[in-house]
């Protein structure tokens, strides 16, 4: 199973390792991912594999809002298929 990963705020040294190595510790693959600064914020969009994961997607969705708070920017964690819904014209 896929799954998006956003990670939106301002932006500041070692979000990427942080989101990365939380999610590696996970079993979480990362398969693509864009990132850029608007400013002086952060934005980025992974797209991951779960199939490794050793927790269920509601779980990681909630630690990683959890991480989110603790490192002051907001991660929100989306299976594909809704997040292709969402975004569909």
């Amino acid at each position: 199973m896929k799954a998006v990963v956003t990670v939106v705020g301002k932006d500041k040294t070692g979000i990427i390792s942080k989101v990365s190595t939380f999610l590696a510790e996970k079993g979480v693959n990362v398969l693509d991912i864009s990132q850029t600064i608007m400013q002086e914020y952060f934005a980025m969009i992974m797209m991951v594999d779960l199939a490794t994961a050793n927790c269920e997607l509601a779980t990681l969705a909630d630690e990683c809002e959890n991480l989110g708070k603790a490192i002051g920017m907001s991660i929100h964690v989306q299976h594909e298929a809704i997040f292709n819904a969402m975004h569909k014209i």
